[in-house]
């Protein structure tokens, strides 16, 4: 334990050496800021209508729609059951006063910046797929192996400190994003409401914040752990940055295409984002969270297979 415990301090300095390592964070911070900055700059732009309804008049309204749609003999049991949920929490919205969040104020900015996760991705991706591949373009590989201890520690050593810088880099943007959002918008309240067991319940705000940042963040370590494998296996950077990149794009619309398809339930891109759970996005209707739980550990457990079987098995020539 206490040469794997040196071989992670002595990978994690040997990164933080790296200009590219402070390049990507402080792009991280800038790019954050300036998106942050740009959708206010846009939304000012754009001038509200005069007369809005207030919000208990588009509450009644959306009731309006939704008692409309509960009374089409056609629906489908998902979309009532749906619909159903969304008249509960409209209802109890009305009864208690509770006003829903503006949209373009501060508390929604901060709800909705998990999604700029997949900036973290990104970078992510390009230290994970280089620090195992960067040791064979480089030639420090035999000099590393040369020391007296088993290839998986060293392995695992580069695996864990990509998980943690991953991590590091999702508190920066975290803590970036609330910086941007109480720089560039005002507060406005409002209150988060869910169907529960029967009940519609209230939220807790902060709470909701930091459940959807976890979720995004199960994400960041499937794309991490996949650019790490194919980095370890063909002990290319450009190879894995460019693959993982590719599918982090592609894969949503593979799974939009097969969408009609059984198959599509035991493809990875279907759960990279357990986000929908909480929000009622999902790509695909009647997916479980036991479902996704088991399909992502089954990947995650053979993308690590392949890379520790990869490394400590082939012959290693610089």
């Amino acid at each position: 334990m206490a040469k794997l415990l040196n071989l992670i301090r002595n990978e994690w300095m040997k990164l933080w050496q790296k200009k590219a390592t402070w390049i990507i964070v402080v792009m991280l911070v800038a790019i954050l800021i300036g998106v942050g900055g740009i959708m206010k700059w846009v939304q000012s732009t754009n001038e509200q209508p005069q007369n809005q309804p207030s919000w208990e008049e588009s509450q009644a309204e959306n009731q309006a729609f939704l008692t409309a749609q509960l009374a089409d003999p056609n629906i489908d049991a998902t979309s009532k059951k749906q619909f159903e949920k969304e008249l509960a929490i409209s209802e109890y919205r009305l009864d208690k006063n509770l006003e829903p969040m503006d949209p373009n104020g501060r508390e929604q900015s901060v709800l909705d910046s998990h999604v700029m996760l997949s900036l973290v991705i990104l970078f992510s991706v390009i230290v994970a797929a280089s620090i195992v591949a960067s040791e064979f373009s480089q030639g420090t590989i035999k000099m590393l192996l040369s020391r007296p201890v088993k290839r998986w520690k060293i392995l695992t050593s580069k695996y864990l400190i990509t998980l943690l810088f991953a991590f590091v880099l999702t508190v920066i943007a975290f803590v970036t994003t609330m910086i941007a959002s109480y720089l560039f918008y005002d507060s406005s309240g409002g209150a988060i409401l869910d169907y529960r067991n029967g009940s519609v319940v209230e939220v807790s705000y902060w709470g909701r914040v930091l459940v959807l940042y976890a979720l995004q963040f199960v994400g960041v370590i499937i794309y991490t752990t996949f650019a790490f494998m194919i980095g370890s296996v063909f002990r290319s950077s450009s190879l894995a940055i460019g693959l993982s990149i590719f599918l982090l794009f592609v894969g949503p619309n593979i799974v939009f295409f097969l969408s009609n398809y059984e198959i599509v339930k035991y493809i990875i891109f279907t759960h990279t984002d357990l986000t929908g759970y909480i929000t009622g996005n999902l790509f695909v209707p009647g997916m479980t969270w036991t479902l996704s739980l088991v399909v992502l550990t089954v990947y995650m457990l053979l993308f690590l297979v392949i890379s520790f079987w990869s490394f400590t098995k082939r012959d290693v020539t610089a």
